[in-house]
């Protein structure tokens, strides 16, 4: 007869018991255990890494871009290392930024910022989530934000407030030609222009001149609008090209300004240095600062309708006296005492 040793709960192999009372499987666990909190902690202890994007027209001043990343930088976000940035430039081909909000918006940023009205209509339509810092001439014209004091949604940022600018570019030109009476406006056929025209109108007619708009659609009409202007017998020109014109065609429309002997006033930074007769407007190094201080505030946990929008403090007055002397024109001297930078 074969007898049959009764084995208890604490010998059986399968029991779970058995296993923590086993000094090799606890052991094991141990070790198990140990290894996944120290995994956890590695991970734990990994720097965020932010992500960032910024859209615009057609690529920025060189100088400027460079500027935004050392701002980022002296805040803390080092690209490549703790910070990505995705940049995306349509290079004048307007139509291309529905397409690059929407790229911008499928990479899952943390915020984007974006340089002109037409790179933050494209970016509000592609999302109404994700944190936008914009640059706009009328950020309330055109539907971005409820107010400058409270935007709501999810846009801030920057007003060059050009419908304000619009009147200081003809009181400059009136100054300098005092009896100017026509004033041909070359401008992109947008949104924008359309309120910088209308915002524009009053002082136009204070000044007793008359706004003569000519829009363009694609940066190849540029020179053909150019070429109207001349040909209407344009008395002065205000160039309202905007960021998503590059700044090679703004160089072209300078220097047929000269050789038709035409003033010509533009916001642009580059205008006067690429032969325009004046330049005015707010200082946009100073703009891609604040760009990296909203870009801050954001990832800090501000929201976008709770941040103010900041309207431009710094303006910058170029002359170009090689030009005024080309042109037959003088620069009178009350003028040229205002300007911060004067090219001979």
């Amino acid at each position: 007869m074969k007898r049959f040793r009764s084995q208890s709960l604490s010998e059986n192999p399968k029991n779970p018991k058995s296993a923590i009372q086993n000094p090799k499987w606890l052991g094991l666990s141990l070790i198990a255990f140990v290894l996944v909190m120290v995994a956890a902690v590695a991970w734990a202890q990994q720097p965020k890494v932010y992500r960032v994007g910024f859209l615009r027209g057609a690529p920025p001043v060189e100088s400027h871009i460079q500027l935004f990343r050392h701002s980022l930088k002296d805040l803390g976000y080092i690209e490549g290392k703790n910070t990505i940035v995705e940049y995306r430039w349509a290079r004048g081909k307007v139509d291309q930024l529905p397409r690059l909000a929407a790229e911008l918006v499928g990479l899952k940023l943390d915020v984007i910022v974006a340089d002109g009205s037409r790179s933050t209509q494209a970016l509000k339509t592609a999302s109404s989530t994700i944190a936008i810092v914009m640059q706009s001439g009328n950020p309330i014209e055109l539907g971005f934000v409820s107010s400058l004091a409270r935007p709501g949604g999810n846009v801030t940022g920057l007003t060059s407030i050009s419908g304000e600018l619009g009147g200081k570019l003809l009181e400059l030109l009136k100054e300098i030609l005092p009896r100017l009476t026509r004033v041909t406006v070359i401008l992109p056929d947008s949104r924008a222009s359309t309120a910088f025209l209308k915002e524009t109108a009053t002082p136009a007619q204070a000044l007793r001149v008359q706004l003569i708009p000519l829009k363009f659609r694609a940066i190849d009409e540029l020179e053909r609008t150019f070429q109207s202007a001349i040909e209407g017998r344009a008395e002065a020109i205000i160039e309202r090209l905007g960021p998503a014109t590059p700044f090679p065609q703004r160089k072209r429309m300078a220097q047929l300004a000269t050789k038709n002997r035409l003033p010509a006033i533009g916001q642009s930074e580059t205008w006067a240095d690429d032969g325009g007769l004046v330049s005015y407007g707010p200082d946009r190094a100073d703009m891609y600062r604040q760009f990296a201080m909203y870009v801050d505030k954001i990832l800090k946990g501000a929201k976008p309708a709770d941040l103010p929008i900041e309207q431009p403090t710094k303006f910058e007055l170029v002359i170009n006296l090689n030009t005024a002397k080309q042109i037959g024109l003088t620069i009178p001297p009350n003028v040229l005492a205002r300007a911060d930078k004067v090219i001979r």
